[in-house]
C-alpha cells in the first residue's frame, strides 16, 4: 500500500498561509505523497482557492483561541486520519511555518521514518503550582511534561490520542481548561501509553527532537518567537545553529510573507538530510548483517542438536 503525509494547517486571522506560493511549488514534487488539511475559524475570510480546495468540513471546525487551540489540533487529527487510511504522518503546522527542507529530502525522510513521530517532549520548565497552564498542578508529577507545540506525529500515535480522548476524556477536559494545552497534552498522552520511555520496545516509535524550530532568543511579544522578516547574516547564523542543533527539523516558524524565497531555497541546502539518511542506512545494513550471523548460528546449533540426537539414539 502506498503511504502519505498529511499536512494539517491552522489558520486564523488573516486565514492565509504567509508563503502560499512556496508552499504549493514545495508540495508539487511530492504531490503524490502529500494531502493538505487546513482548519480555520472563519471561511468567509479565505480568498486563496487552494486554501479553500483543502479545508476540512465546517461540522469539523471548533472554536478556538490563543489560550485554546487543543480542539482544532483535534479536529485536524481526528478528521486527517479517517479521511485517508494511507495517511502515516501527521504535520502540524500553522500560517507562518515555511519548509526547510528539500522535496526530495522531505520525501526519503518520510519513507524512511513514517512509523515515527518526531516530537520533543521533557518535563515542564514553568512552576506548575504558580502557573495554572494545562492544569498540571492536579495531575500525578509524572504527567508534569511538555512537547513543542508544533510537531509531527505517526498514524499510531494519532490513533492513541483518540484513544485517550475517548476513555480519559476527564483527564483530557482538566488538562484543556488550563490553558496552552497544545504544549503539554500530547506529551502526556505519549507517557500515558509509555511512548516516551526510551526501551528497546519504544525506540522505534518515537523520536524525542523538534520537527519544527523557531528562534527563541529574539520574542517577538512575550509569548512569541522571532518573526523572520528578512534574511541578514544574524538571521542566517541563528537559523544555522537551529539546524544544527535539530537535526530531524523540518519546518521553520515563523515567517513573514517578505521572507525571501531565495533564502528559504539556501537555508535547505544547510538543511541536507542525506547524512541522517546514510546513517540509517548504515545502521540497517549492520543490522542485516547481525541478524545473517545469528542465523547462520542457529542453523549450526540445530545441526549439533540434530548430530547429537542421531548419535545418542543410534550409538
Amino acid at each position: 500500500m502506498s503511504i502519505s503525509v498529511a499536512l494539517c494547517f491552522i489558520i486564523s486571522y488573516e486565514h492565509c498561509l504567509q508563503k502560499e506560493k512556496f508552499w504549493i511549488d514545495w508540495i508539487e514534487p511530492n504531490k503524490d505523497i502529500i494531502n493538505v488539511y487546513f482548519h480555520y475559524k472563519d471561511k468567509k475570510k479565505i480568498k486563496s482557492k487552494w486554501i479553500l480546495n483543502n479545508c476540512i468540513p465546517e461540522k469539523f471546525i471548533k472554536q478556538t483561541s490563543y489560550y485554546d487551540v487543543v480542539p482544532a489540533y483535534i479536529a485536524l487529527l481526528t478528521y486527517s486520519f479517517f479521511d485517508n487510511v494511507k495517511n502515516q504522518w501527521f504535520c502540524l503546522l500553522t500560517d507562518s511555518c515555511i519548509p526547510i527542507i528539500s522535496p526530495q529530502d522531505f520525501r526519503n525522510l518520510f519513507m524512511t521514518y513514517h512509523t515515527k513521530s518526531i516530537i520533543k517532549c521533557g518535563k515542564s520548565h514553568w512552576n506548575v503550582d504558580y502557573h495554572r497552564r494545562a492544569n498540571l498542578r492536579l495531575l500525578n508529577k509524572k504527567y508534569h511534561l511538555c512537547n513543542d507545540p508544533w510537531f509531527t506525529l505517526c498514524r499510531y500515535h494519532v490513533q492513541l490520542c483518540n484513544i485517550f480522548l475517548t476513555t480519559k476524556n476527564n483527564i483530557y477536559k482538566t488538562i484543556n481548561q488550563g490553558g496552552l494545552a497544545n504544549e503539554s497534552l500530547f506529551a502526556i498522552i505519549l507517557e500515558t501509553f509509555n511512548e516516551i520511555q526510551k526501551d528497546e520496545k519504544n525506540k522505534n516509535r518515537l523520536i524525542n527532537e523538534s520537527s519544527t524550530i523557531s528562534d527563541w532568543s529574539r520574542m517577538s511579544t512575550p509569548t512569541s518567537p522571532h518573526l523572520f522578516n528578512e534574511y541578514k547574516e544574524e538571521d542566517k547564523n541563528i537559523i544555522k545553529l537551529l539546524i544544527e542543533n535539530n537535526k530531524y527539523s523540518m519546518f521553520l516558524r515563523k515567517v513573514n510573507y517578505k521572507f525571501p524565497d531565495e533564502a528559504s531555497l539556501e537555508i535547505m541546502e544547510i538543511n541536507n538530510k542525506k547524512n541522517i539518511i546514510q546513517t540509517i542506512e548504515k545502521n540497517n545494513v549492520n543490522y542485516n548483517k547481525c541478524n545473517f550471523k545469528k542465523y547462520i548460528l542457529k542453523i549450526y546449533i540445530y545441526f549439533i542438536i540434530l548430530y547429537l540426537i542421531f548419535y545418542i539414539y543410534f550409538y
